[in-house]
């Protein structure tokens, strides 16, 4: 048996990110209908579009590599996802429940950019130039939509949750 390389980690940690992206696609529409400001469920909304899109791009990097786009399955991604589906039920109704649910979007864009970053980084040592963008045109959309949902918490969403 050959030993794994970075081609295969690479490999193994794009599968990882695509099951991941195609999760959050999945909740981000219940997140939307969820939230209670205006201003957060547009900001779901909005990321919604661009996941569909960083979708696109990771299946561009698949064909890149020669690869048929298969996610797998991605526990940490999981879980956070049942954290933010926990917040939904235990805080429905109440001024918490943005809060709660801006923290959960931010777990997860934490995941997404530590996830791009590596990729990135591993695209320029695999000399994948072409991937490497891609991966970066993600990466800058995953910290701004951070940006965004900081600003968000720090404006108008956790004054409205402690008062």
């Amino acid at each position: 048996m050959t030993e794994a390389n970075l081609n295969d980690l690479f490999l193994d940690t794009l599968k990882d990110i695509y099951y991941a992206e195609k999760q959050i696609l999945k909740a981000l529409p219940k997140m939307a209908k969820a939230a209670q400001s205006d201003k957060l469920r547009s900001a779901f909304e909005k990321h919604h579009d661009e996941t569909e899109g960083q979708i696109e791009r990771l299946e561009q990097i698949f064909e890149l590599l020669g690869k048929a786009a298969r996610g797998k399955k991605c526990d940490a991604i999981e879980g956070i996802l049942d954290e933010g589906k926990e917040v939904m039920e235990e805080y429905a109704g109440t001024p918490a429940l943005d809060a709660g649910l801006l923290a959960a979007a931010q777990a997860v864009e934490h995941y997404e950019i530590s996830r791009y970053g590596t990729l990135k980084a591993w695209a320029g040592k695999l000399n994948m130039p072409q991937a490497a963008k891609l991966l970066d045109q993600t990466l800058a959309e995953e910290r701004k939509t951070d940006d965004t949902l900081t600003k968000i918490a720090e404006t108008a969403v956790n004054y409205e949750a402690a008062a």
